[in-house]
């Protein structure tokens, strides 16, 4: 006869059955975490870094805008105006300019945002109470930075204009005479309409071409191995370089057609010309799809499976949009992110996008970008090919 103590006791033993299995599927899951050591560490990283990144460097406020001075006036007027520039905290003085060229030139080659020209006379006209000029160049290919720098002169101009007719009024006890005290003419180049469209376009061009360039590869040798073909190729007489190249060269013929391809949707359906020379930016471009098949050809060393290879591809890619430049300015992001960005080639070669296309410039504004990418290029080659030949051999 079944009683009410054999049910429980047949329950008891089930339910220690049941518990002794998911205790063993439980362990085996932990063992298997462990013995995955790419994957473990990316759970573990990838909340911290997009937290840190995401906290850091998403930022749209706009300060510490780099600004380039040609006072010809020289008098403590025209001090005082750069001085109001300064202690907004939106302008760091960080050129003394001599010329006007040289004003043009820092802006060209993106080391300075904005630039104040102060003309002789300055100080002189304000003592007649007549209206002193000064002009303020904006580089505008970033409409964000150059919006800010704009309004940010003109509410400068504004408050020493109604302190210097409010000091007149309170010294001589006369009628103010018409108009402001100071006119500040601020311009825009590059981008006079402000058009975020022809900042966006460039940006978007250089992040397509290294997030497809570096993922054709980074699949290239985990492919290989996870069909077993890649053993094949270790036992025929191709040697370890050769066979990098084999693989490398036809997808620097791909990514090169699809640059052709996204330079070609930006300035015809987009509307965004190409102010410089389409040759150089072409060229330059060579340099920094080395460089993203290389890294792809070295993360397909170290992964394992195509899964691995994609976690790491995407590490690299989230730094890459928030560091480089691709979105938030890099004036206003704190010094040691600054430098990390400083570690991102993306960082380089949208500076050389949007200054060939936005500004026109030549090699000569941008040799130390192209030294960056040339020294990022052959430092991810040497490496891959350190590891592949081992693979190989």
């Amino acid at each position: 006869m079944i009683t009410f103590q054999h049910i429980l006791s047949h329950l008891q033993g089930v339910i220690t059955t049941n518990g002794q299995r998911l205790l063993a599927i439980i362990r085996k899951e932990f063992i298997h975490i462990r013995r995955d050591p790419p994957s473990l560490v990316m759970v573990f990283i990838m909340p911290v870094l997009m937290l840190l990144l995401f906290g850091y460097a998403v930022n749209t406020d706009v300060n510490h805008i780099p600004l380039a001075v040609y006072d010809q006036d020289g008098s403590q007027a025209s001090r005082s105006l750069v001085a109001s520039l300064v202690n907004t905290g939106y302008f760091d003085l960080v050129f003394q300019a001599g010329s006007e060229e040289e004003i043009k030139s820092l802006l060209d080659s993106g080391r300075a945002r904005a630039g104040l020209i102060i003309p002789p006379g300055y100080s002189r006209d304000l003592k007649r109470q007549a209206t002193a000029t000064a002009q303020l160049l904006v580089d505008g290919s970033d409409p964000l930075v150059a919006r800010t720098a704009l309004s940010m002169a003109e509410l400068v101009s504004q408050a020493q204009s109604r302190e210097l007719r409010l000091a007149v009024l309170s010294s001589q006890g006369t009628a103010l005479p018409p108009g402001p005290a100071i006119d500040l003419r601020a311009r825009a180049w590059y981008n006079p309409g402000l058009e975020s469209l022809k900042f966006n376009i460039p940006g978007l061009i250089g992040l397509i071409m290294q997030n497809i360039t570096m993922m054709l590869t980074a699949f290239a040798l985990v492919r290989e191995r996870e069909r077993g073909t890649l053993e094949q190729l270790m036992v025929t007489p191709i040697r370890g370089a050769e066979l990098m190249l084999g693989k490398l060269i036809p997808y620097i013929v791909v990514a090169f057609i699809d640059m052709g391809l996204a330079l070609g949707i930006g300035t015809l359906w987009f509307k965004v010309p190409i102010a410089g020379s389409a040759m150089l930016l072409l060229a330059l471009t060579v340099l920094f799809l080395v460089f993203a098949l290389g890294l792809g050809i070295f993360f397909s060393t170290i992964a394992r499976t195509q899964l691995q290879a994609m976690q790491m591809t995407m590490l690299f890619i989230l730094p890459s949009v928030l560091l480089s430049g691709f979105i938030f300015p890099r004036s206003s992001m704190p010094r040691p992110i600054q430098y990390l960005g400083n570690l991102l080639p993306l960082t380089y070669f949208l500076d050389i996008l949007r200054g060939i296309m936005l500004k026109g410039t030549g090699i000569n504004y941008l040799w130390q970008d192209v030294q960056a990418l040339a020294g990022f290029g052959a430092a991810v080659i040497a490496l891959a090919a350190l590891r592949f030949r081992k693979r190989v051999d």
